[in-house]
């Protein structure tokens, strides 16, 4: 382990926004906060949560503007994550923690009806069909949502891989989840606002090559179990992201 990386891990150890639990502490069980978060902030605002966050930016920014919202931002990545503690701590932006986990994981940490809504910014796209089932917007991931998420509970899938976009449009209609906004390129058509317009590294990165930002707004229609659909995955291959 690098310096630089085992330094962040230790800071890590010291801010109050950051919780990593050890792994005997999580399986088979539930977390100490499972249903504690709103004593966790000190308040009882409604909680949303960014999956596969990197280096938190869009959880910070997302806390900055909305300071009546609680924001966790959530990925395995403690060295990535340093960033946005660090951030939210130095700048004292006191409605956004980071948990430390894998998403496999998730249902240990939260309460039925305890989350308000989900964002997933620029997740890998898992583009072989045999890890189909490791993207976030998988039938299997929905279902492990739809435990903890309020039922009108909204989820945000933000991305530059057309595949994971067409995938998420499939899961979502062979289901028959209630479809809120559907975009292929929402700075193209002008939709986006104070809130999509966030951008992240990755985001700046991906735009620079010219790729379209694409975004779906979906409810998981207060069903609790999800099928796969037909998805023709060859015809719906990201050439950008082939290498990655």
């Amino acid at each position: 382990m690098g310096k630089d990386k085992y330094r962040r891990f230790q800071e890590n150890l010291t801010f109050r926004n950051m919780v990593q639990p050890e792994f005997d502490e999580i399986f088979g069980k539930d977390y100490k906060l499972k249903g504690h978060w709103h004593e966790f902030f000190g308040n009882g605002n409604p909680i949303v949560l960014e999956l596969g966050c990197g280096r938190g930016e869009y959880t910070v920014a997302l806390a900055t503007r909305n300071a009546a919202v609680n924001y966790i931002g959530i990925d395995i990545k403690g060295a990535r994550m340093w960033r946005g503690a660090k951030t939210a701590t130095e700048n004292k932006i006191d409605n956004a923690a980071f948990l430390r986990t894998r998403i496999e994981f998730i249902n240990s940490f939260f309460a039925p009806g305890e989350v308000d809504e989900i964002w997933i910014t620029f997740p890998d796209p898992q583009l072989k069909k045999q890890r189909a089932r490791k993207r976030l917007t998988a039938p299997g991931f929905l279902g492990c949502y739809a435990r903890f998420l309020k039922s009108d509970g909204i989820i945000h899938l933000k991305t530059d891989s057309r595949h994971l976009h067409e995938y998420t449009k499939a899961v979502i209609e062979h289901n028959g989840l209630p479809m809120l906004v559907c975009s292929g390129d929402i700075y193209g058509t002008g939709m986006a606002d104070e809130e999509l317009s966030i951008k992240t590294a990755y985001e700046t990165k991906f735009l620079g090559q010219g790729l379209p930002i694409t975004y779906l707004r979906f409810t998981l229609g207060g069903k609790t179990s999800f099928e796969a659909p037909d998805f023709d995955e060859e015809d719906n291959l990201d050439a950008g992201r082939l290498g990655e």
